[in-house]
């Protein structure tokens, strides 16, 4: 199936392509910047996935990914205020990372404050060599508050996220890459194509095992180790009793599955 499922017009565009949804944030004269109504179309798309959606590339219309919260639309806030509306971001982004179905971000351009927010609530990151990162929330005396500080150090560690937030320092997609920010990176104009290739390979993983990944795997590593063994066993025995695995499983031992191999 191929179509058009959900537009937000000036903010989100969303298209199914076979088992692969693609979001697009699109608001291109903005550099794709974050405000209110993206952030509620964002929400609302991940929380409804449609049913035939098996994985979901998510990108950014024109040259850039996004460049953050939109400072133009920034509003005075008082504190109870401005939690709620951290909170709004935080369920957004939940909705990204432990939604159905996993998610490729496809970095280009600036990927700054919270663009790196949503960025690191994706579940693969492939960047193209025009990406930049930055949280320039500390030099504008604001902090991070769409999940940054959960998700962020847990890419590239708690330090060197300390050092872009005091310092503004940007690192480049080839710095981002090896600090671990990205898993893939491929030349400009070229991160769409891979990312549909990870998504179409993604998307013919078993559901099962899928959600068990984007669910329990985050978890098991904020456990106690003991804790999370147990939780291991319980997953993995509720993947592989699932009908799909045993299936792939009798393919594998009839050789009708492909062995590891180097790629």
């Amino acid at each position: 199936m191929t179509g058009t499922v959900a537009t937000s017009p000036g903010l989100l565009r969303a298209e199914l392509k076979g088992p692969v949804l693609h979001i697009r944030l699109d608001r291109p004269a903005k550099r794709n910047a974050i405000n209110d109504p993206l952030v509620a179309a964002l929400h609302t798309a991940f929380v409804n996935l449609p049913a035939e959606a098996r994985a979901v590339v998510l990108s950014g219309e024109g040259e850039h990914f996004c460049a953050g919260l939109d400072l133009s639309e920034l509003q005075e806030r008082d504190i109870p205020e401005a939690i709620v509306h951290s909170r709004s971001w935080h369920a957004a982004f939940d909705a990204i990372q432990f939604g159905r179905v996993p998610v490729i971000a496809v970095l280009h351009g600036a990927v700054v404050g919270g663009g790196l927010e949503i960025a690191a609530a994706a579940h693969i990151r492939v960047a193209e060599r025009s990406a930049y990162y930055g949280l320039p929330e500390g030099t504008r005396g604001i902090f991070v508050g769409g999940g940054g500080s959960a998700r962020i150090p847990r890419l590239i560690g708690t330090a060197r996220m300390a050092d872009m937030m005091l310092t503004g320092r940007v690192h480049d997609a080839e710095e981002g890459q090896r600090i671990g920010v990205t898993q893939y990176l491929v030349d400009d104009g070229a991160g769409l194509a891979k990312a549909f290739e990870l998504a179409e390979r993604v998307a013919a993983n078993a559901p099962l095992s899928n959600f068990a990944i984007l669910h329990a795997l985050p978890r098991i590593a904020e456990m106690a180790p003991g804790e999370g063994l147990f939780v291991e066993s319980l997953m993995s025995a509720i993947a592989s009793g699932d009908p799909a695995a045993k299936s792939r499983i009798r393919d594998f031992l009839a050789g009708k599955a492909a062995k590891v191999k180097k790629s």
